[in-house]
């Protein structure tokens, strides 16, 4: 390449593809076969060729570098460390090696903060993101924080996943993050292909609470929310509570729902980002009629905005707390509102496929689990149809049941 590395040839530059200023020696962009764009040095040292990564294009950038050279990694960032470190190679340092040697030392507590920052942080959502951290510092880093990540081994995550096991579902997801760590630290170089280490762990296994509101517990929980709005509960919160009654979506889809995201004219709510992605939620008349009539406040995009801040409202959990036991169901968490909308689909005879399309699953097998609801109605239709036959039989039941 004749020019310098710029912005618009690294925007065009093509997977598989490495791009090398024509100004700096063996300063220069690798794109991975996957589209990601590494800025890299290639120099010599001690008789040797090396290569040293210095970051990925539109990344952040290493807190320690941020205020020299910004925020994320930029052509002219990436430039700019590539001199400093080709500076440091003519005075006789090896930063590759250096770079190497430093990783070979780190401990889980020490990647941790990088894997937070340029992986969890890119390409997590909040939500995952505030868990890993909270996971890692109340029950990971205490524990396995302070050892080397080469050093870690596969009795040290056993033995921690053991402590555990009294919380069977908490030990899962620390080991599920650990596992991920140390995957990534071998993605990157950290620690040698092969050497992951929770491989062999057995995760324990997870009872799946199932609670779905009978037809009874709906009418108690319908009288609670009334009880709650005649004594002034917060209208938002009840608001809340129904829609996700009629919808069967998620707490969040619906607490953060935002007023640009809803289309009353084709009766549906159009998630940019969920759980599982894109989604639209269909609206039947009981949620229409709740958007409908909810206020908007001027300014705030949210259609059910916090009462103070400029966030949505985030006091569900103690309002749901009071409305349930109103209803004498303290047992019924706010996802079980989710489960109850699909039994009741499933017992009314709607297939699975339709089922999982409106809860937006992704995979058939997380539908699965309303497979023996879907049982009810084929023996109120074997009833009907064997009670038909019966009758065109003339009265043969019947003969036969004096007979005996």
């Amino acid at each position: 390449m004749s020019g310098k590395l710029t912005k618009r040839v690294i925007d065009g530059a093509r997977p598989g593809e490495t791009i090398w200023d024509g100004e700096l020696r063996g300063f220069g962009l690798r794109v991975s076969p996957g589209g990601t764009r590494s800025y890299v040095l290639k120099y010599r040292a001690r008789g040797k060729q090396r290569w040293i990564t210095l970051g990925q294009h539109g990344q952040p950038m290493p807190v320690e570098l941020q205020a020299k050279r910004g925020a994320v990694w930029t052509p002219s960032a990436a430039r700019d460390e590539a001199l400093r470190l080709m500076g440091r190679v003519r005075d006789g340092a090896d930063p590759a090696l250096e770079k190497k040697t430093a990783r070979e030392a780190e401990t889980l507590a020490q990647f941790s903060e990088r894997y937070i920052a340029e992986h969890a942080e890119v390409r997590n959502k909040p939500k995952s993101v505030k868990e890993a951290k909270r996971n890692l510092k109340l029950h990971i880093l205490p524990v396995l924080g302070n050892m080397k990540l080469r050093e870690i081994t596969r009795e040290d995550v056993a033995r921690f996943h053991r402590s555990k096991q009294g919380t069977p579902y908490l030990a899962n997801r620390c080991l599920a993050l650990i596992s991920h760590m140390l995957s990534t630290a071998e993605r990157w170089g950290v620690c040698p292909h092969g050497s992951t280490v929770c491989r062999h762990v057995d995760k324990f296994k997870e009872k799946a609470r199932k609670r779905y509101l009978s037809t009874d517990e709906v009418k108690a929980l319908g009288e609670a929310l009334i009880d709650a709005e005649l004594e002034g509960y917060n209208s938002y919160g009840l608001s809340i509570i129904r829609l996700l009654m009629f919808t069967g979506a998620r707490r969040s889809e619906i607490e953060a729902l935002r007023w640009d995201e809803v289309d009353l004219e084709r009766r549906a709510i159009h998630l940019q980002d969920s759980k599982t992605g894109q989604r639209s939620i269909p609206l039947a008349a009981p949620a229409l009629e709740i958007l409908s009539t909810e206020k908007r406040i001027e300014g705030s995009p949210w259609v059910f905005p916090a009462m103070r801040g400029d966030g949505h409202y985030q006091g569900l959990g103690k309002l749901w707390r009071a409305v349930r036991d109103k209803a004498a169901l303290s047992d019924v968490r706010l996802h079980d509102l989710r489960h109850t909308f699909a039994s009741f689909g499933a017992a009314g005879g709607h297939s699975l496929p339709i089922i999982g399309a409106l809860l937006g699953h992704k995979q058939s097998a997380t539908t699965e689990r309303y497979a023996h609801l879907a049982n009810d109605p084929l023996h109120q239709a074997v009833d009907r149809i064997s009670g038909t036959i019966a009758a065109a039989l003339d009265g043969t039941s019947a003969r036969i049941v004096a007979l005996k």
